[in-house]
């Protein structure tokens, strides 16, 4: 059998007879047979492939490769032996699956031929069309052709369980890549040794999608594409699993047309320009609800003293943030200065401010990476645990006093204050419910599989689908999930960082205490107290989608909606205490961003360019231990 760490075609029978030779030279066109389990039906397959090939190629100008896919019947056994009967006949084996397309381009990498064929190993399509299929590039019509079961002059009958999935998925190709092509993922196709050579790296998929993502990349490169109909019959069941891997190729769908048609077209000032529309157009609404001239009017009244005590009890929370992240590092085993740690916080946080998706966490990475070494994954490892951390604590916060409210039979105002609100401070309040949500079930479901060394992420994401692109996804959570179980698994390191996201997030909330009061609301300091705590946790709960810088507008609608909705404070106090809160901290974390920017030579618009290009380090450097 093939050496599966090199790719080699299998050179020796059983008996230990040498493989007859061919002149690799003279070999001008490669057929390719993906093959995963097909004992029933390989040695058909070659020999009608041989048959087909021997009536319009000369002798020796072709070749056939059964490209075996980590089979686990009598598959490769048949392959060694048809490769050692016939010199035109080549195995390549695999001991892993490598998926339909990851065979397919190891094979074509390979192959000597300048034309590259391959087609399904059933024989659906009639053999009939094979000379059209190969002669239409070997002879250089076009670059790629394609079978079509689709086309108006030659529709296939397929059973309606395989006909509508292809049906959806060749018109979500279409809609989305722009080909205009009929059929994307007929399992007949051929292409020039000089297009794949120029588009198959940028090729990511490596199971199902991989020859309607080659084929798009082809013709967006400029490649000529011919489409043809051919008579097509169903063979035995399809291998596609129409929950799986038609769910992973919509998402492969989604990705290509986003690096494709989307990603081209973004740069620091598009994603800043619509970001500040997004703020732009919640503003415009709330004008519609919100007398801005009387919150201002506020705003000029608050007392500002208590705005300065507001805004050194915040900074005091920063020290904090800095020991926290020094705290979750230590678990991944690595030690760094607070001062250090803490100048970080603030420039990734004043990354979120200033950029919108969160593109600031990204700098974070880039700054203990570029500053101190600390690998990408363990970067932004440690950052999403302490995120982790964050939305646990504030989540916890809001149900405790949300608790107390129910204790206290004021549970229906609660839920009054909410339904009577204006559509922006429901929106809030139901994000804020989802990702409070997500949080409790995220935090359960890592603490739990710490205590039992486990890490069942890659096969609940196998579940939906076994693409390239769902390996990269459970790989990127495998690394998640495994560095937050150290500190899950580690009750000490567990405490002590959630201790210390308590006491952050409490002076957040002390910080809004001291804003609200210097509105002069008359409320009663455990009033006061109590309804800090729910709104500021329900705010940044609800900030959390990265739909503006800083989270401007859901913030400042939930903490109004909850503390207009559930005291006598009016509309036009809450929403001027919401911004100045806001404002305050957002003020606190860029001074203290710029300083640090400083003291430690980063470049936000650096380092964030930076980061846009780790994805590949991030899921194949190692995370130290």
């Amino acid at each position: 059998m093939s050496n599966p760490a090199d790719g080699s075609d299998a050179a020796e029978t059983a008996a230990g007879s040498t493989t007859p030779t061919l002149d690799r030279h003279a070999v001008a066109v490669s057929v390719v047979l993906p093959a995963y389990n097909e004992e029933a039906t390989i040695e058909n397959t070659v020999h009608t492939t041989l048959d087909t090939l021997d009536a319009f190629l000369k002798p020796g100008t072709f070749e056939v490769i059964v490209a075996e896919d980590g089979c686990d019947d009598r598959t490769p056994e048949i392959a060694d032996r048809l490769a050692a009967e016939n010199a035109a006949v080549r195995h390549f084996h695999s001991d892993e699956r490598l998926g339909r397309g990851g065979a397919l381009e190891r094979a074509f990498e390979a192959a000597d031929g300048e034309t590259l064929v391959y087609f399904d190993t059933d024989l659906a399509t009639d053999m009939k069309h094979l000379g059209e299929l190969v002669n239409t590039v070997h002879n250089g019509d076009a670059d790629l052709a394609t079978g079509s079961r689709w086309m108006p002059e030659n529709v296939a009958d397929r059973p309606a369980k395989r006909g509508i999935p292809s049906k959806g998925y060749n018109g979500a190709v279409r809609l989305f890549l722009r080909t205009g092509l009929q059929d994307h993922q007929c399992g007949f196709k051929a292409i020039s040794r000089e297009a794949f050579e120029a588009v198959h790296e940028d090729v990511e998929d490596r199971h199902w999608f991989w020859d309607t993502e080659l084929l798009v990349r082809a013709q967006r490169a400029g490649f000529r594409v011919k489409e043809f109909p051919v008579d097509w019959e169903p063979k035995g069941d399809s291998k596609v699993d129409l929950v799986r891997d038609v769910f992973g190729m919509g998402s492969q769908i989604l990705r290509t047309w986003w690096q494709l048609s989307v990603q081209p077209r973004l740069n620091k000032w598009v994603t800043l320009g619509a970001s500040a529309l997004l703020v732009l157009i919640a503003f415009l609404l709330s004008t519609l609800y919100i007398d801005y001239r009387a919150v201002l009017d506020r705003i000029s009244d608050a007392d500002p003293t208590l705005i300065a005590v507001a805004a050194v009890v915040y900074a005091l929370s920063w020290p904090l943030r800095g020991l926290r992240y020094r705290d979750v590092l230590a678990e991944l085993g690595f030690s760094e200065r607070l001062g250090f740690l803490t100048g970080a916080v603030f420039i990734s946080q004043t990354g979120n401010l200033v950029f919108p998706a969160r593109l600031g966490d990204g700098v974070r990475a880039y700054v203990v990476k570029a500053r101190r070494g600390i690998p990408y994954p363990s970067g932004f490892a440690s950052l999403a645990a302490e995120r982790v951390f964050d939305l646990l604590t504030i989540t916890v916060l809001a149900g405790l006093v949300l608790l107390g409210y129910a204790a206290t039979g004021d549970l229906a105002r609660v839920a009054q204050s909410v339904t009577g609100a204006s559509q922006s401070g429901q929106i809030a309040v139901i994000v804020a419910v989802g990702i409070a949500v997500v949080a409790i079930a995220a935090v359960t479901g890592i603490v739990l599989s710490a205590r039992s060394d486990r890490n069942r992420i890659r096969g609940l994401v196998e579940r939906f689908s076994s693409d390239s692109y769902a390996e990269y996804v459970a790989g990127a959570l495998e690394r998640f999930v495994g560095d937050v179980q150290q500190v899950g698994g580690d009750p000490k390191a567990f405490t002590r960082v959630g201790a210390t996201s308590l006491v952050i997030w409490t002076l957040d909330v002390i910080t809004a205490v001291f804003v609200l009061a210097a509105f002069d609301t008359g409320l009663e300091a455990a009033t006061l107290v109590t309804i800090c705590f729910f709104a500021v946790s329900v705010g940044n709960l609800a900030k959390v989608l990265p739909l503006s810088p800083g989270g401007v507008g859901l913030y400042e609608a939930a903490f109004t909606l909850l503390v207009a909705g559930l005291t006598p404070v009016t509309a036009s106090v809450a929403i001027g205490a919401a911004i100045v809160d806001h404002f305050l901290k957002n003020v606190v974390t860029m001074i203290g961003g710029g300083v640090s920017m400083l003291a430690l030579n980063v470049s936000l618009t650096t380092a964030v360019e930076e980061t846009e290009d780790v994805d590949e380090e991030t899921v194949e450097e190692p995370t130290a231990q």
